[in-house]
């Protein structure tokens, strides 16, 4: 039985990570970064929002809190998509997005970035692990309706784990399809703008239909 449940609560894992607005996120951050870079993005978002999630269903099985208060985790996921989408449109549109190329090591390298001068983000990691927090807090309800399918089920590490491992499958598999349109479209400074533009006008849009 406990296998089983470890399953289901992998299962949903995957199931969860096919949201739009966790697809939407993971594009926003990978888009435009190198293999390892995304790999490690998708990696920290995952845990972020495995983590939190489990820790706000473990006190939701313990507290009764009413769903009205519930509902504002998933207001909190669309503000922060939408947020972020509206902040690619205005790197797009103010030209802040740049692409240049140089030699390193005999081989050439192109870097895509924001801003007027580029500058190594090391923060990133961080940034989508607390992303992933965040919209953490909106897959709540859906977290407690699948341990109510497990008999006495108790939320422990082993359940984190499992449930991550399936958002990190999905998000991983989604991270080298970004990492393929990386290196085979974002090749010139017209096709990074326009990919960040489509980017970001699909997160300001599944944010929106998520608030109404």
């Amino acid at each position: 039985m406990e296998s089983l449940s470890l399953l289901l609560i992998f299962w949903y894992g995957i199931l969860h990570a096919f949201g739009p607005d966790h697809l939407s996120a993971i594009a926003d951050f990978s888009l435009a970064k190198s293999k390892q870079k995304t790999f490690l993005i998708t990696i920290s978002f995952a845990l972020g929002h495995g983590l939190i999630l489990f820790i706000f269903a473990k006190i939701l099985q313990n507290v009764n809190i009413p769903e009205s208060i519930t509902n504002y985790g998933d207001i909190i996921s669309a503000l922060v998509i939408i947020m972020m989408g509206l902040y690619l449109l205005y790197m797009v549109f103010t030209k802040q997005i740049q692409l240049r190329e140089h030699l390193h090591m005999n081989q050439r390298h192109t870097h895509i970035y924001f801003g007027k001068e580029h500058e190594h983000n090391k923060k990133m990691n961080r940034s989508a692990f607390t992303l992933g927090a965040l919209m953490g807090i909106g897959g709540v309800r859906g977290m407690l309706i699948t341990l109510s399918a497990v008999q006495n089920a108790e939320v422990n590490l082993f359940m984190v784990l499992f449930f991550s491992l399936g958002v990190m499958f999905v998000f991983v598999s989604f991270g080298i399809l970004i990492s393929s349109i990386n290196h085979y479209i974002l090749t010139n400074t017209r096709n990074v703008r326009g990919a960040f533009a489509v980017v970001g006008s699909t997160s300001v849009l599944v944010g929106a239909n998520i608030l109404f």
